[in-house]
């Protein structure tokens, strides 16, 4: 399991910056997900060969200054609580503010690592000034700059040597199925609907479970892990609706489940949280069930759910072709259906397609539609192959991989989905050289 390792400081200091430099170096090449550019507030990063998750929790935090003064306190509380280790980063430019010393006192209580990131120190007079964030009492201090990237290597080092080491789990080889989705939807509801046992406390608070809890589960002939991502908190903990909370709380799930089943209210539609929470299952390239949960509740007539599922599919773009089951974890209704479909999923990404097989298809389709040419050089493609990974990765050897631009593998992905059914399960298309 990697660590999470959490940036917290307050407005404007750098952190996102500090953060796109961390993820890019791999991120550019993991990550470039087809015509999706959206905000990244999560990555993933490595250091001397540590991998870990990074979260810029700035970057869920909207609002005023003063909103923010109240809001940075829960952001902090929820890093100390959820991250292995915090980055907690000042500006140099500004000095020691009222705000820097409220963030401080909350970490110097934790028994974490937590490393002290002075920013936007470019040149000696200014790592001079640096010396009053001593009185923060975090002792030493790491002195960075982080547009240019300059002394990010110590602090790195000093992160990865600090990190706990993650104790290989010893898991039984069960297909891992992850209920997600932000606090109130109804995940628990799903959960003890399935199993038929109240094994989990269902209360209207959100945010009242605490630890993603692991449930067996025999169906249909198929036996996989149940993974809630909800699990009791503490109550002083439970703070308003953050988005920032319900992020963290799926980060470590969805990384380890094959299946994520993304649990949402139907009243609330498919608003920005529920979408960060989508997005971080698809980058990771999990497989996606949709469920409409509290259907029952919602005032329908004959075509309902055809509007509400293409105005879901239009805020899915450019990744439709998921799964959205309509459900009542209070009824019952359709809960096995979402199960089967899960199940369905689960499989696709699993799938293994013959070389032959693959080139039968694709070469005749290549051949009409070709690559457009590029600055009158023309891209021919001789073979393609799915490459031996856990979810569905192919390559498409060519003679000049670097002209094939994002809409044409786009073109490839939606007819690799027309031909052999990925339903659910996100595709990575590469372009290599013959």
């Amino acid at each position: 399991m990697s660590n999470i390792v959490a940036i917290v400081g307050r407005p404007n200091v750098g952190k996102s910056t500090f953060f796109n430099r961390l993820i890019q170096r791999r991120e550019a090449i993991v990550d470039s997900v087809s015509g999706v550019t959206r905000d990244r507030h999560y990555g993933k990063s490595d250091w001397n060969g540590k991998e870990f998750s990074l979260i810029d929790t700035g970057g869920y935090v909207v609002g005023s200054d003063d909103i923010f003064e109240t809001e940075i306190d829960k952001q902090v509380e929820l890093a100390i609580d959820e991250a292995d280790a915090i980055i907690f980063m000042v500006d140099v430019e500004s000095g020691v503010t009222g705000m820097d010393e409220d963030v401080a006192s909350l970490l110097r209580k934790v028994n974490k690592p937590v490393f002290l990131a002075v920013n936007k120190v470019d040149n000696s007079k200014r790592a001079e000034d640096a010396v009053e964030f001593y009185s923060l009492g975090l002792g030493e201090y790491y002195t960075v700059a982080s547009i240019n990237g300059s002394g990010t290597g110590e602090l790195l080092d000093a992160l990865v040597e600090a990190l706990p080491e993650k104790e290989e789990v010893e898991v039984e080889d069960l297909p891992r199925f992850a209920v997600v989705g932000r606090p109130n939807a109804g995940k628990s509801s799903f959960i003890n609907a399935l199993i038929g046992e109240d094994r989990y406390i269902v209360t209207d608070i959100a945010g009242t479970t605490r630890d993603a809890i692991d449930t067996k589960y025999n169906r249909f002939g198929f036996e996989f892990n149940l993974v809630d991502t909800a699990g009791i908190r503490r109550k002083s903990k439970v703070k308003e609706d953050l988005e920032f909370y319900s992020v963290m709380r799926s980060i470590r799930a969805i990384e380890h489940a094959d299946v994520c089943l993304l649990v949402l209210d139907a009243n609330r539609g498919f608003d920005g949280q529920v979408q960060n929470i989508f997005w971080l299952a698809e980058r990771n390239r999990k497989g996606i069930v949709v469920l409409v949960n509290k259907w029952d509740l919602v005032e329908k007539d004959h075509k309902s759910v055809k509007e509400y599922e293409k105005a879901i599919r239009k805020q899915m773009e450019p990744f439709i072709d998921v799964p959205i089951v309509f459900i009542s974890a209070l009824t019952k209704q359709r809960i096995y259906k979402a199960i089967e479909t899960a199940v369905e999923v689960y499989k696709n990404r699993s799938k293994r397609i013959k070389t032959s097989e693959l080139n039968d298809v694709f070469l005749p389709i290549i051949e009409h539609y070709p690559p457009p040419a590029y600055k009158g050089k023309f891209v021919k493609i001789k073979y393609v192959m799915q490459l031996p990974t856990p979810q569905p990765q192919f390559a498409f050897f060519c003679n000049l991989p670097q002209y094939v631009k994002d809409p044409y593998k786009r073109f490839l992905e939606n007819k690799l989905r027309d031909n052999f059914g990925f339903t659910g399960v996100p595709i990575s298309v590469y372009m290599r050289k013959k």
